[in-house]
């Protein structure tokens, strides 16, 4: 132990932390222990040289940003849409694909007391966003004589409290050796001053490292050799709190393994250059997305002779990876990016520490930047009402109600569509379960 002491002493001292040998004096022997080995697996050059990014960044007005190819669902004809569907089953009912849900957020903002997925948006089944995705999982996989392996990416902070709802549900019905739980990578946070931050457990504040950790970590829990062992070729990534995803969707799949790019993307029309969406384009002739926050302002308000905004493919965060692109790219180093954010933290003396503005960086790395090192990405644009309704916040834009309202107005569309009378529909919320239709079919009278 002491010298363990020794060394994380010397590191601190080092690296201009000595706020936290002063909290370690006042800590129980097991306490010590535990701090300690946080500090000795931390990488502190790394931080430094992260931080040092961040302070000497200056927007890159020399990149070459262009506009994307994209395909257009609804430019196909009937029978193009049918193959690419049905190239998708074939891979799906020859175990080719499988499915991944990064997952580790709270629903805290949402006033939701536990992960973003156990959220109920008020539909009137009262089914979770995790129960809808199973849903429509055991749909296809019923389907396709085939069941789909799904892996959901936690975090230490959820982990635990995720298996322990798709245990108490009984797994929404699907199988539990198809369900893959892993946990993503974290880092430490860092204070404006680039300070190591303190929780009331005595431990370093870490915070999950962002979706860009989906591939090392996959890597790292063994998840990736799953995959290899049961023979995948593409996986469908997508995040957890998309209402309307189409999960696993066959069309998507189809199209992705016709072009067979390293790469797939869903993009949606994005009409309002405000709209808090990032843009998918070429940037120095090679994929890339630029997040909304960083969007020089000529791009965002450029336009087309037709009066059409000119960059106007909005990511949305679903996407299939072929997957020897991933197994090559699985320790690839990403750049990190720093998000400040407010943090509770415990000071040097113990005291909780309740900010109200922001104080601290969050590092985190993005799934999008693994774009610019395939040499070229299929998009397909979709209908943004059949294909996106996120929960970002507790209430108005991107709400769990506004997320319902978009999943009851799709399924009156689809009930239409059956021929069902337009009058017997009003003033009602009819929901249709997943198990019955995954994107409209099987509704004729």
């Amino acid at each position: 132990m002491d010298n363990e002491f020794l060394k994380a002493e010397k590191i601190l001292n080092k690296y201009k932390q000595e706020h936290v040998l002063r909290f370690l004096e006042r800590r129980t022997p097991e306490e010590k222990t535990q701090l300690i080995d946080q500090i000795l697996s931390v990488d502190f050059e790394q931080l430094i040289a992260i931080l040092h990014k961040k302070d000497q960044h200056i927007e890159d007005n020399s990149a070459n940003i262009t506009p994307i190819r994209y395909e257009d669902w609804d430019k196909y004809d009937n029978n193009e849409q049918d193959a690419y569907t049905q190239l998708g089953w074939e891979l799906i009912r020859s175990g080719r694909v499988a499915v991944i849900v990064v997952a580790g957020g709270q629903g805290s903002r949402l006033g939701h007391d536990g992960p973003k997925g156990t959220l109920d948006i008020g539909l009137p089944s009262r089914k979770s966003l995790f129960q809808l995705q199973a849903e429509r999982l055991l749909n296809l996989s019923r389907r396709a004589n085939k069941y789909i392996p799904w892996y959901i990416m936690t975090s230490p902070e959820n982990h635990q409290e995720t298996i322990a709802f798709f245990s108490s549900a009984n797994y929404f019905g699907y199988p539990a050796d198809e369900c893959f739980f892993f946990q993503q990578n974290t880092m430490p946070v860092l204070d404006h001053d680039g300070k190591l931050m303190l929780t009331p457990s005595s431990e370093l504040r870490l915070a999950p490292s962002g979706n860009g950790e989906c591939f090392s970590s996959l890597k790292r829990s063994g998840a990736l050799a799953d995959m290899k062992k049961r023979g995948v070729s593409w996986m469908f990534y997508y995040n957890v709190d998309n209402a309307l995803i189409k999960v696993a969707d066959p069309s998507f799949i189809g199209v992705a393994a016709s072009h067979n790019n390293p790469i797939a993307s869903k993009v949606i029309e994005k009409t309002n250059p405000d709209e808090k969406i990032g843009i998918v384009c070429l940037k120095n002739n090679v994929p890339a997305v630029i997040e909304y926050t960083e969007i020089p302002n000529h791009l965002l308000l450029e336009k087309d002779h037709d009066g059409s905004l000119t960059y106007h493919a909005g990511n949305i965060s679903i996407h299939l990876f072929r997957y020897d692109f991933v197994e090559h790219h699985a320790d690839t180093e990403l750049p990190y990016h720093t998000a400040s954010k407010r943090m509770d933290y415990v000071d040097s003396e113990g005291n909780l520490i309740r900010p109200n503005a922001p104080n601290a960086y969050k590092l985190e790395r993005f799934i999008f930047d693994f774009f610019p090192l395939a040499p070229r990405m299929t998009l397909l644009k979709m209908k943004r009402e059949e294909e996106f309704a996120p929960v970002k916040n507790k209430e108005g834009e991107d709400s769990p109600l506004s997320a319902r309202n978009l999943v009851l107005k799709l399924h009156e569309k689809w009930m239409i569509n059956a021929g069902i009378p337009v009058e017997q529909l009003l003033s009602r919320a009819i929901e249709i379960s997943p198990l019955v239709s995954f994107s409209g079919e099987g509704l004729d009278l």
